[in-house]
């Protein structure tokens, strides 16, 4: 890693963004859309620069003496910090960087990216920050309440991070998260190759403190759990007992 990648806060704050063209113009909506005040006083009390300039060096050595961090449009060698390509949904900024090697592949990536996350990620990052006294509260053990995080957001999960009706189901899900961890899944495996589990199934097995299963599911799809996991042998079509804690049910196909 060739930087330290930070958000920075710069709302309210004055930034010098120097020059003129297009560059200098797409950093000053920039700054603008952060909440920064623009200025082009390169004598100003601020704490950021941006040069979009043919000839910087004068005017970059003048700032870093100040203690002025500076950015130079298209030349990395000056820059005490680069800018990467944002992606933004709501609260949600996914920033990618190549440290000012290739802006080109930060930009192409990021556009893959734009196409994976749901325009909805934003609306559930702000009602997991609404709720976070809820969690909190209910799951006082930051163990415990990352558990149940981790799972919820994982794939297949029921706030799984990829889908876009994951924010529209946060208040049914909060509502069972607040009855407790414990939590029960039942599936019939139909094949005894672990590879041909579901990822719903695979996270199931994953997260578990207790599996159940009937004679026959094979140790290569039980070692799918945590080694630390409770198992419990059953008989065929025999119901699980009352278990406490996260438990799945496995039924031989």
């Amino acid at each position: 890693m060739i930087s330290l990648p930070l958000f920075h806060r710069i709302a309210g704050q004055l930034v010098i963004v120097l020059g003129e063209g297009d560059a200098a113009e797409a950093k000053r909506r920039l700054v603008e859309r952060a909440g920064g005040v623009v200025t082009t006083d390169d004598s100003a009390a601020a704490q950021l620069a941006f040069v979009a300039d043919d000839q910087p060096e004068a005017i970059v050595a003048s700032l870093k003496a100040r203690g002025v961090l500076v950015n130079v449009v298209d030349r990395p060698e000056l820059c005490d910090f680069t800018v990467p390509s944002l992606l933004e949904r709501g609260s949600v900024l996914v920033a990618v960087g190549t440290g000012g090697v290739s802006a080109g592949l930060a930009k192409a990536l990021r556009l893959r990216l734009e196409a994976l996350l749901p325009q909805s990620l934003g609306k559930l990052a702000q009602a997991l920050g609404d709720a976070r006294g809820t969690l909190r509260k209910r799951f006082g053990d930051p163990a415990d309440r990352r558990r149940v995080l981790d799972d919820a957001l994982g794939a297949g999960g029921p706030l799984d991070l990829l889908d876009d009706a994951s924010a529209e189901r946060f208040p049914a899900w909060l509502t069972v998260a607040e009855q407790g961890l414990t939590a029960r899944s039942e599936f019939t495996l139909q094949s005894d190759d672990p590879d041909d589990l579901t990822l719903r199934q695979a996270r199931w097995l994953g997260s578990a403190d207790v599996v159940c299963h009937e004679p026959g599911v094979p140790e290569s799809v039980l070692v799918r759990a945590r080694a630390d996991a409770v198992r419990y042998a059953l008989t065929v079509g025999m119901p699980a007992p009352d278990l406490t804690g996260r438990v799945v049910v496995i039924r031989q196909g």
